[in-house]
């Protein structure tokens, strides 16, 4: 199996499908290993590679388990402490969703949370992956002054429950 598609597969099994890999996610989202890379049929330097070589820094090993930082649709409880934002945070999407954010503001959808970016660069890229990206701009300090709680994961991705539209700044394609 080569690192992309293994990369696929971790994300799919430990995000949103543990149970076809007979795994149940302990706190903090974490599995053995050992019993993924028997499903997987891979060894543990193959995935340490695909670990440490994924630019969006999607896993976390410890020891002999594994977990996905974020982005999960099954029911986990990542151990996330409420931390303070940034003033802004950014958000990449695609044009056919925006009367709907305009509408109804960001939502998390079949994921836990909402993901939000701390630079442009990052949320235009997120958004670049059904085409071209829309940015928008969240007004974070001030939804946190109104009592919003925000999260970070352990690779540096923002999270909140949902973003309401008055929060929502402005909005530009691509970064800037």
């Amino acid at each position: 199996m080569n690192d992309r598609t293994l990369s696929k597969r971790l994300s799919y099994l430990l995000r949103h499908a543990p149970h076809e890999a007979g795994l149940t996610l302990a706190p903090g989202g974490w599995v053995p290993l050992e019993p993924l890379l028997a499903h997987l049929r891979v060894t543990r330097a193959d995935v340490e590679r695909v670990v440490a070589g994924n630019d969006k820094q999607r896993f976390s090993l410890r020891g002999d388990q594994i977990r996905a930082n974020q982005g999960h649709s099954v029911p986990v409880d990542l151990e996330l402490v409420p931390q303070t934002p940034p003033e802004v945070l950014y958000h990449g999407t695609h044009p056919a969703a925006l009367a709907a954010i305009v509408q109804d503001g960001l939502r998390a959808m079949s994921r836990h949370h909402v993901h939000l970016s701390a630079d442009r660069e990052t949320a235009a890229r997120v958004g670049a992956r059904r085409g071209r990206p829309v940015v928008l701009t969240v007004r974070a300090g001030a939804m946190h002054a109104a009592g919003h709680l925000f999260y970070r994961s352990e690779n540096g991705v923002w999270l909140v429950d949902r973003v309401p539209p008055e929060f929502l700044a402005d909005r530009a394609t691509g970064p800037r």
